[in-house]
């Protein structure tokens, strides 16, 4: 060890709280950094291994091949596995209904295939020989045909040709351009029901029906390889290439950033990147000041050096060296904090990261070696950057400027001149603290920027919070009550009531209810409305302002008696006042965000398509409706009149058939356990081989998702915001209590000439006050400017909030600031009133 390196390690240990904190800079810098790259990585994984679940773990397919062809794969040296199925062969969905989905494709599985490749069996089983067949239920939802457990099938299965080539599933249907050569007729029984294979693509031509492997089919297979190194698939793709077509599995390696489709790798990377950076940007800051500081203090030292003859390049690598040594300290002990506690977090996010994506797979620690190595050489690289540039600044400053320390202060008489009043207002010791902060204001500058980057990230990070609490709590304002719902525009009332006794028997539901939902087009007398109805309803309606009539549209709300007589009783009507023949009705008036009521009732008449039969409506307006199915993308024209009527009196108004679009049938249902319940639902449902078009929401399972992403991004951004303001109040600490000792002369000097600790107290008061009035005069307006484009920001994405002006996170600050900055000058005056004046006055700082 050479001796700037010596010197360099007694530098160290004489200024050892400056020494720690910076340590601690560096340490919480690098566990930031760590923990930031190794959730990178596990979140990475966690979807790699759910995507694996869901779509298959296999990475390359060869869909027509022979059993040579499988043998040789097996053989590889890079495969780690690998699974066939048969393709014995196409035939023709009779009375099918997709024209891009003309056919059954029917495929031989064993038991490998069926343990390898994902299939979720919705009813019956699985086949146990050649004859038996489990079918998708799309048959029916998609392809309109409907087939159940028991019907038997009778195929004439064969090849799809084009020309002289041989079609595949990955080959979309080409109506004119292909046909279907058959080979031989298949009967199979049906004794099973199960979801869309993962397997086939949405845009397959034929659905997949599933058999046990058939001893008899022709030696045609789709292969499915997986690799042991999942990043050699597009070289061990290429190989087989000449040979072979291929299709990759892009579902799974689209998260590996090893499909054409990179946006998520490069979305989950690219946050990352900016978090690191952020963090780079409070530690460079914290660790460059420490610096800076560190070499004001030894500014003697190197003069007395470059005068004995050492060298700019020999100073620069002694600071480096400083730099080192803390790296060294600091960087592992970041990574030993950084791995738990993101494990720490991990653990508390987990079952919010199942509720929103996959909730089959453990959201687990995973520690990458590279990713740790990549963090300690960005910490390492973080401190050299800082390191460097007051080192270069260092060593190039004059040998008699450094021994005589002239280069630090360097100001005229007017530049710290202050007028009288400030003097008569102040009085002598607040003087003597302005002065200070004029003479030398590049310190000062150091110290009032880390408060304020400070007061800036926290400010930010809690509108960034307010604003993301707003849209949870928008999305999970719900007048609706249930938790599931079911409704279609195609299917007979008949069939929705035989659905719906099986629905509500489905375990968890506690309550259940049915309605319908018919739109009409009404027009209006413009005479017989009032003024404050075109105020409201005027430009929704697109009324021209001159017109004699205009016209409407009116919904009617058709709900079970029971759900109407509750409505009544809550409302305070006379259910005999409002139910049955040609009584009065209830209506709401729905505009966005606000009600609509007028005391007089209003007046509809319906017509019939050819005007021979009338329905005249009274409706009485209210403030309330039953629950409401949901509304699909772009059907709200902007308004709602909503008439409200027991189901018993549907059938009065079906008898106009004048409704401008079908009917909307619906069911609604609570449940102790809307997951569960839900999965039995659609379970039911495909088991019912419903043809019809339909929607089954679970409206719990949608808001549990809003609240569980809030949940995880507001943990997230505490964790980050704690972590920067504790390496802001760790470089504002560090700032402060030095820049005190280095003034210890100073203040030995005012305290030799008669300066009473009341009065070195009240300029340092001053001096306090200097620092929170500058940093508020800074910070807070930028504070403001940047929750104001955050604001922007969530408007532009879509978010419907309000502006919030951070005055609780603002007020937050302020005081956070003061105590701060207070604190650190308490302990390091303290610490200067316990040394001697003569001991103080003679020091030279080395």
């Amino acid at each position: 060890m050479n001796i700037f390196n010596k010197v360099t390690l007694q530098s160290l240990k004489k200024s050892r709280t400056r020494t720690i904190v910076t340590v601690i800079g560096v340490a919480l810098s690098a566990a930031m950094i760590t923990a930031v790259a190794t959730f990178a990585v596990s979140l990475q994984s966690y979807m790699i291994n759910g995507a694996a679940v869901k779509y298959g773990d296999w990475h390359i397919e060869i869909p027509d091949a022979d059993s040579s062809i499988m043998q040789e794969q097996a053989e590889e040296s890079p495969v780690a596995n690998v699974v066939a199925l048969q393709n014995i062969g196409y035939a023709t969905l009779e009375g099918g209904q997709n024209p891009d989905k003309p056919y059954l494709f029917v495929t031989g599985w064993n038991e490998e295939a069926l343990d390898a490749l994902p299939i979720k069996l919705l009813s019956g089983r699985l086949p146990e020989n050649s004859s038996e067949v489990v079918i998708p239920a799309h048959i029916a939802a998609n392809g309109g045909v409907k087939i159940s457990v028991g019907d038997t099938l009778t195929l004439s299965v064969g090849n799809r040709m084009s020309v002289d080539q041989k079609l595949s599933q990955h080959d979309s249907y080409c109506a004119g351009e292909e046909t279907l050569t058959p080979t031989t007729d298949k009967t199979y029984t049906v004794v099973g029901i199960c979801q869309r294979p993962a397997i086939e693509e949405y845009a397959a031509p034929g659905y997949t029906l599933i058999t046990a492997e058939d001893t008899a089919a022709a030696d045609s297979l789709t292969v499915f390889i997986t690799l042991k190194n999942p990043y050699q698939v597009h070289s061990y793709a290429d190989s087989i290439s000449d040979n072979n077509s291929y299709v990759l599995n892009d579902d799974v390696l689209r998260f590996m950033g090893l499909s054409g489709e990179k946006i998520l790798t490069v979305l989950l990377y690219s946050i990352g990147g900016i978090l690191i950076a952020l963090v780079m940007l409070g530690s460079v800051f914290l660790i460059y000041n420490s610096f800076n500081i560190s070499l004001n203090e030894r500014t003697h030292q190197f003069g007395i050096l470059m005068s004995v003859g050492a060298t700019e390049k020999q100073l620069r690598n002694s600071v480096l060296f400083e730099g080192l040594c803390i790296g060294t300290i600091g960087i592992p002990i970041g990574i030993l904090v950084g791995i738990p506690s993101i494990k720490l977090v991990l653990s508390l996010v987990a079952k919010n990261f199942a509720n929103v994506m996959y909730d089959n797979v453990p959201l687990t620690l995973v520690v990458s070696v590279p990713a740790i190595v990549a963090a300690a050489v960005i910490s390492m690289i973080t401190i050299l950057i800082s390191a460097y540039i007051p080192a270069k600044k260092a060593a190039s400053t004059p040998v008699m400027e450094c021994i005589r320390q002239t280069n630090e202060v360097k100001v005229e008489a007017k530049a710290i001149r202050t007028s009288k009043l400030v003097e008569r207002l102040y009085g002598l010791e607040e003087t003597f603290a302005l002065k200070n902060f004029k003479r030398n204001k590049r310190r000062y500058r150091s110290i009032i920027l880390s408060l304020t980057l400070s007061v800036v990230l926290f400010v930010s990070a809690s509108s960034f919070g307010t604003y993301l609490n707003q849209i949870a709590e928008n999305s999970s304002v719900v007048v609706e009550e249930y938790d599931i719902c079911f409704y279609t525009r195609d299917m007979e009332e008949s069939e929705l009531f035989q659905l719906y006794d099986e629905l509500k028997t489905a375990n968890g539901v506690t309550e259940s209810s049915y309605q319908a939902l018919s739109t009409y087009s009404c027009v209006l007398n413009t005479s017989d409305l009032s003024s404050r109805f075109f105020d409201e309803y005027g430009k929704p309606i697109g009324y021209d302002g001159t017109s004699e009539t205009v016209e409407v549209l009116l919904d009617i709300q058709f709900v079970e008696d029971s759900v109407y007589q509750n409505l009544l009783e809550g409302l305070d009507l006379s259910a005999e006042e409002y139910t049955g023949q040609d009584k009065k009705m209830i209506m709401a008036g729905i505009l966005p965000e606000r009600w609509y009521t007028q005391e007089q009732p209003m007046e509809f008449t319906l017509r019939s398509k050819t005007g021979e039969q009338t329905k005249t409506i009274r409706a009485t307006f209210v403030k309330d409706y039953p629950d409401l199915l949901p509304t699909e993308p772009g059907e709200w024209p902007g308004y709602t009149l909503m008439v409200m009527a027991p189901y018993e009196v549907k059938p009065q108004f079906d008898a106009l058939g004048a409704t401008v679009k079908p009917t909307k049938l619906g069911m609604t249902f609570k449940s102790e356990n809307p997951g569960q319940s839900t999965a039995e639902m659609q379970t039911m449902i495909d088991g019912a081989s419903i043809t019809a078009d339909y929607n089954l929401y679970n409206v719990y399972e949608i808001l549990e998702q809003n609240r569980n992403i809030t949940f995880i991004v507001n943990l997230f951004s505490v964790v980050f915001i704690t972590m920067i303001s504790l390496i802001a109040v760790a470089n504002v600490f560090n700032t402060i209590s030095t820049n005190i000792k280095l003034r210890r002369r100073e203040f030995a000097m005012l305290r030799s000439v008669g300066m009473s600790d009341q009065d070195f107290n009240k300029m340092m008061r001053f001096e306090c006050s200097l620092y929170g009035a500058r940093t508020m005069l800074w910070g807070l307006p930028l504070s403001g400017i940047l929750s104001c484009l955050i604001y922007k920001g969530m408007i532009i994405g879509g978010g419907n909030v309000d502006f919030v002006f951070p005055w609780g996170s603002m007020a937050i600050s302020v005081f956070s600031v003061l105590f701060i900055v207070f604190i650190t000058m308490l302990y390091a005056i303290n610490k200067i009133k316990r040394e001697n004046i003569i001991d103080a006055l003679r020091d030279d700082i080395i």
